[in-house]
This record gives C-alpha cells, sequence and structure tokens, in this order.
C-alpha cells in the first residue's frame, strides 16, 4: 500500500537518534519508522538534516487565566506554530475554577470550538468542598489533579492546606492520576514578602528576594511526603532549582511515585541578567534563579532527574507585567511558540543528547497523563503528531509571527539555530513555516485510558 505521508530526515526517538530514518503515516496514524530508501506515499518530504520528532506535549497551559484575553484560540494557534501537538490545561480559570463534572464539561465544550491542537484537562478542588468531587472529575476525563500549597487567589488559585491536600491525595490514589502541586510554603512566603516590603526594595531583585529557595523546598518535602503517605503519584509541578529535583530522587529511591518538571524558563532565562533586563515581563512563581542555578538544571536533565519540560504558558496583557514594583506584576510568561526550539539550542550548546527531547517533551508527558495509548511516541499505531525543525537560523520575536495574542515574550531577541519548518496533528498538517494552517475545531479532547481493574 501506499503510504499517506513519509517524512525522511533525522529521526529524534526516545532512545535513540536515526540519521536517514523516515516516518511512514497512514490514516492518521504512525505506520512504521525505518532506515534507508523511503517508502511511496501520497505525499514524500525529504528533508535532509532536519529533525523530526514526536509532536510536543505541553503539561502545563493556562489559557484562561484572565478573563477576554488569550484563550483556546490563540493559546492551540502558538501551539501550533511552536510543534505542540497537545496541550494540558490548568483548572485556575478566572470565573471558571475547574472543579467539578459540570466545570470539566463546560470547559470542553468552551474550549473545543476554538482548539486547533488536541487538549486534555487538569481538575482542582474548591476547598470549601474538599476531596468529595475528585472521583466525579475524573469520570468526566481530567488527565490529572492540580493543587498549591501557596494561595494566589483565594478563588481562582487557592491554597490547599496540608490535611486537605492528604485527603485528596488520598482520593486520587485508588484512581492511578497524578497530584501535582504548586510549590512554595504559603507561611514562609508571605514572611519573606514581608520582609522584602519592609526593607522598599522594589526592583527586580525584589521577587527573587520574596520566595528564596527554602520556600521552594520546604514545599517540596511537604508534597512529596504526602504521596509517600497515601500511595498517590505526586508531582512538582515546576521546580527553579537542583536541589529539588535530588529530594524527588531520593523519593524514588525509596520507592516513591514523585517526579518533578523543569519549565523552559528555567532552563533559558536567569536572575542577574534577564530579570534585571526584563523586570515584571520575567516575574514567575517560583522565580527565575541565577545563571549558575541554570547550568545545574541543565546537568539535571542529563543524568536523568527531569521527568517532563513544559512552559507555563500564560499570555499577560502588558499591562499586567510592566508595574516598576515588581511585586506588584502578574507572574507567568508565555512559551508555547518557542518551547521546542528553546530546548534543542539549549540541549545542542551543551552537548546534551536530543533524545532528552522526544522523552522530556513527549513520551514522558504522555505516559504521565495516561495518554500514552494514542500520544508521544513515533510509535506503530500512534496519533501522527509530529513537529520538524530545520536549520533555519531566526532571532525569536512574538509579534512577528502573528501567531500570539500579546507581542511580548521573556525571550525576544534570543537567536535560535533551529526552528519549527512544520507540525502534523493526527496525520494533518497544522503549520507551514510561521504559518498556521489548523483551522479551530481541528483539536479534540483527549482523555486518560482507564484504569484496568482487576476482578
Amino acid at each position: 500500500m501506499d503510504f499517506d505521508l513519509v517524512l525522511q530526515g533525522t529521526v529524534v526517538l526516545p532512545e535513540r537518534i536515526v540519521e536517514g530514518g523516515y516516518v511512514a503515516v497512514y490514516d492518521g496514524k504512525i505506520a512504521e519508522v525505518g532506515i534507508g530508501v523511503p517508502p511511496a506515499a501520497k505525499e514524500r518530504h525529504l528533508l535532509g538534516e532536519a529533525l523530526i520528532l514526536p509532536g510536543a506535549i505541553d503539561a502545563q497551559v493556562h489559557s484562561l487565566s484572565q478573563k477576554d484575553q488569550e484563550d483556546f484560540i490563540w493559546s492551540t494557534r502558538s501551539a501550533a506554530a511552536g510543534g505542540v501537538t497537545t496541550i494540558v490545561d490548568m483548572p485556575y480559570d478566572e470565573g471558571n475554577l475547574v472543579c467539578s463534572a459540570e466545570a470539566v464539561k463546560k470547559k470542553v465544550d468552551h474550549a473545543g470550538p476554538q482548539a486547533r491542537v488536541d487538549f486534555a484537562l487538569y481538575g482542582t478542588v474548591d476547598p470549601a468542598e474538599g476531596a468529595a468531587r475528585i472521583a466525579e472529575m475524573v469520570a468526566a476525563g481530567v488527565a490529572a489533579f492540580k493543587f498549591s500549597t501557596f494561595g494566589t487567589d483565594p478563588k481562582r488559585f487557592p491554597r490547599i492546606p496540608p490535611a486537605l491536600l492528604e485527603a485528596c491525595f488520598a482520593a486520587i490514589a485508588p484512581t492511578g492520576l497524578t497530584a501535582g502541586v504548586h510549590n512554595e510554603d504559603d507561611e514562609a512566603v508571605r514572611t519573606y514578602m514581608e520582609q522584602v516590603k519592609a526593607s522598599g526594595v522594589t526592583d527586580w531583585r525584589a521577587h527573587g528576594l520574596s520566595r528564596p529557595p527554602i520556600t521552594e523546598l520546604l514545599a517540596m518535602h511537604t508534597i512529596f511526603e504526602t504521596g509517600a503517605n497515601t500511595g498517590c503519584p505526586s508531582h512538582v509541578v515546576h521546580c527553579s532549582l537542583g536541589r529539588g529535583y535530588d529530594i524527588a530522587r531520593a523519593y524514588r529511591r525509596d520507592g516513591f511515585e514523585a517526579t518533578v518538571e523543569c519549565c523552559i524558563h528555567y532552563l533559558t532565562l536567569d536572575e542577574e541578567n534577564d530579570v534585571k533586563r526584563l523586570g515584571g515581563k520575567a516575574k514567575i512563581n517560583p522565580p527565575v534563579r541565577p545563571r549558575a542555578e541554570v547550568e545545574t538544571l541543565w546537568r539535571k536533565v542529563a543524568e536523568g532527574n527531569v521527568w517532563l519540560v513544559s512552559t507555563d504558558h500564560v499570555s499577560w496583557s502588558e499591562n499586567r507585567k510592566t508595574n516598576p514594583d515588581m511585586l506588584a506584576n502578574a507572574s507567568g510568561v508565555p512559551g508555547l511558540e518557542v518551547m521546542v526550539p528553546l530546548f534543542v539550542k539549549g540541549a545542542l550548546e551543551r552537548g546534551i543528547p536530543l533524545t532528552w527531547a522526544a522523552k522530556l517533551m513527549a513520551e514522558n508527558p504522555a505516559k504521565h497523563f495516561r495518554l500514552d495509548h494514542i500520544k508521544g511516541a513515533l510509535g506503530s499505531g500512534k496519533d501522527a503528531d509530529i513537529v520538524v525543525l530545520e536549520p533555519n537560523e531566526a532571532v525569536y520575536d512574538a509579534s512577528a509571527s502573528g501567531n500570539n495574542v500579546i507581542g511580548w515574550s521573556p525571550y525576544n531577541g534570543i537567536r535560535l539555530p533551529w526552528t519549527v519548518s512544520a507540525a502534523w496533528l493526527r496525520g494533518e498538517k497544522i503549520t507551514e513555516g510561521s504559518k498556521v494552517l489548523a483551522e479551530p475545531g481541528a483539536g479534540r479532547f483527549v482523555r486518560p485510558l482507564p484504569r484496568q481493574v482487576l476482578a
């Protein structure tokens, strides 16, 4: 038979790199990965040195954090442009905390007609209701749960205190889903914030001073110990410190499911250069750390102690990120359009194998959210989600492509040696160069494979 699509180039798999390899697609699925003369196909691309990777799964996206701002129409457009073929959206939506089956359905119905790439959803809890609705959200198709040890907002982004966190973990444990937690100790952060305010420091230094490393590390012990106590897979959704990855490794050594996610900003930006230069536009929780810590995190990637790489993408309007008082700015940055090229750049600069790109941005996220029956690999029978990068050097400018709701980005001005030239979602081409071809509604809601219960 003739395949629908064949791509030949450098095929990047989680375990090896196949130079002069090819990927063949039939009926929206990966049919074959091979080496040598590529087979016949209705559409055939001989791409030379181009990198062919599985489409990325971004484990942490906030499409609806700011009302009437980004929404799925834009977040999934940025994703498609960046070779991200599935996003996992966070539950802290302004005006709709995703904490019930009804809220999950409302979000699916809202996102479906807009989405240009596939999407999965996180659920969370309303502290006033406790763990009562976890089971119904599992039935509604959430791929994981998200909590926070720090309260950013009592309604939209509430703190979950230790006893309630334990109750939630205990309710999730039998489902096999993962409990992801924002790792900042509430009491410690508030104390350090008051100290910074009392000191009179308001410039770029204020944010790092208000959230020193101990605030993250205390919370991580709480999260992993709660997982150990309940048998629930526990996951820290972002860690800016090498020490945090060592803590997780120690729990894994002791037999517990304890994982950590690294955001692309912690592998790219540093405090003494980028935060100093960008101010509020580089304000993120937890904070961007000094350059020495950035290099430590790349070592953790090389050692295999990073489980996922994500963006924690949020596109705040510019007025929410430009206050001279650093602590008054909203926290978070966009990154969907540029995560994959930034990771490739960073890995190549440090001699780190690109196999980690396929593992940390595709294979492991698919496993993490129990989507690996259809997503995350260039393997036979999986969805033909593919991204191609070519050695076309470019200086990143978020406003140039027209694929972002905002024109600012902390990554503006960064030189990228490899850029996304095309992407496919379930065998359909969704982007070509910087032009997004996918129409709204092309994406689908994807849900985890139900856990098999043995009789």
